[in-house]
C-alpha cells in the first residue's frame, strides 16, 4: 500500500475573534478555546477560536485537513503551523492555510517502515518524511516503505517509493530513505542502553502511578 488518505470530517464551529493580545488569548484558553488564524489565496486573514479538545484530536494525524465554519463562511483549511507551550506542551496557537478542492499543496508526509529485514541486520531510516505535491483533500497520512526480508546492502531511495495516484515527489529522488546494514558492536551497545533507559522510565512511571493510587492516612 502506498499510503492511507486522511478523512476530511473534522468540522469546527469557530468563533470569530475580535480581541487580540496575550490577555485575550489566555482568556480563550481558559475557556477551552485555541486562537487560530486562517490565511491564503490573497484574502484578508480571518482570526478565529477553535475548540481546544476537538483540535487536539484532529492533530493526532499529520497534515490535518479541517472544515472551519466562521460566521457565514466555511473554510477548508490545512494546518500549517502549531505553536505549543514549551513546558506544558498545550497548543497555544495554530496557523491554518485556506485550500480549495482540486488545489494541489506541498506537504511533508511521514514515512513508515513495513516488515523486518533478514535476521542479523537492521534498517537505518535516514529521513523520516518526504515532500509531496498532492491534492489538498487527498493528502496521505503516511507513506509505507516495505522492507520485509530485505538483505544487507539494500538501499531505498525517495524515487523508489510507491506514491498515491496523483501525488508528485518534491524530495530529491536520489535522497536515501533507508539502508539495511549489519549492526556494529557499538550500535548494539547503544540499542541496549536505549532499552535499559526505556525500562527504567517505565518502572518509575509504574511506581509513581502506584504511589498516587495508595490510600492516604
Amino acid at each position: 500500500m502506498a499510503g492511507t488518505t486522511l478523512e476530511t470530517d473534522h468540522v469546527f464551529d469557530a468563533q470569530v475573534r475580535t480581541e487580540f493580545g496575550k490577555g485575550a488569548s489566555r482568556r480563550l484558553r481558559r475557556a477551552g478555546q485555541t486562537p487560530a488564524v486562517i490565511y491564503g489565496h490573497g484574502d484578508a486573514p480571518v482570526h478565529v477560536a477553535l475548540d481546544s479538545h476537538q483540535l487536539m484530536l484532529a492533530l493526532r494525524v499529520s497534515n490535518a485537513l479541517l472544515s472551519v465554519k466562521a460566521g457565514d463562511d466555511e473554510h477548508l483549511v490545512l494546518v500549517k503551523d502549531v505553536q505549543r507551550d514549551p513546558v506544558r506542551r498545550v497548543i497555544e496557537h495554530v496557523d491554518l492555510l485556506a485550500v480549495k478542492r482540486g488545489e494541489k499543496v506541498e506537504v511533508e508526509v511521514p514515512l513508515h517502515l513495513v516488515g523486518q529485514p533478514v535476521g542479523g541486520t537492521i534498517a537505518e531510516l535516514d529521513i523520516t518524511t518526504v515532500a509531496l505535491r498532492v491534492e489538498a483533500i487527498s493528502i496521505p497520512e503516511k507513506i509505507e516503505v516495505p522492507i520485509e526480508g530485505a538483505e544487507e546492502g539494500t538501499r531505498v531511495h525517495a524515487g523508489d517509493l510507491a506514491l498515491p495516484e496523483g501525488a508528485e515527489l518534491v524530495t530529491d529522488p536520489e535522497a536515501l530513505i533507508v539502508a539495511v546494514i549489519v549492526p556494529s558492536a557499538a550500535d548494539m551497545g547503544d540499542a541496549a542502553d536505549e532499552l535499559a533507559v526505556e525500562a527504567a522510565e517505565a518502572e518509575a512511571a509504574a511506581e509513581a502511578e502506584g504511589a498516587g493510587d495508595a490510600p492516604t492516612a
